[in-house]
C-alpha cells in the first residue's frame, strides 16, 4: 500500500490536528452493492495483527484480514470540482457499484 504525494501532505496535515493518532487506518469492509467497501480513518494504537506500511513519511496500518484486498493499492488524494476525497487505483477490483462506494473482486 503507497500513498501519492498528494495523498501523503493530506494525511500529514489531517494527522498533525488529530490527538494521539499514530497512523492512517485503511481496512475493507463487508458492504454495498457490489460487496466491499473501504474503511479510512485514524490508528490510536498499532495492534499485534496490524501491518505496518511506510511511505512518504506516514505510517498506514491495514488489517490482516484486509491485506488481500489491498495488495498493491495506490492511495490518492483528488479533487473533482467541488467533491474531494480519497482515491483507490486497486489493481484487486474486477469491478465497482454505480455510485462508486463498493467494489468486487478477481
Amino acid at each position: 500500500m503507497i500513498l501519492t504525494k498528494r495523498a501523503a501532505e493530506h494525511v500529514k496535515n489531517f494527522l498533525s490536528h488529530q490527538e494521539g493518532a499514530e497512523a492512517l487506518r485503511v481496512s475493507v469492509k463487508t458492504t454495498g452493492c457490489s460487496g466491499y467497501s473501504y474503511v479510512v480513518e485514524t490508528a490510536d494504537q498499532i495492534n499485534e495483527e496490524d501491518q505496518v506500511f511506510e511511505t512518504r513519511g506516514v505510517k498506514i496500518v491495514v488489517e490482516e484480514n484486509s491485506l488481500e484486498y489491498l495488495k498493491g493499492t495506490e492511495l490518492d488524494y483528488v479533487r473533482e470540482g467541488l467533491k474531494e476525497g480519497f482515491k483507490f487505483n486497486n489493481p484487486n477490483v474486477a469491478e465497482t457499484c454505480g455510485c462508486g462506494e463498493s467494489f468486487t473482486v478477481e
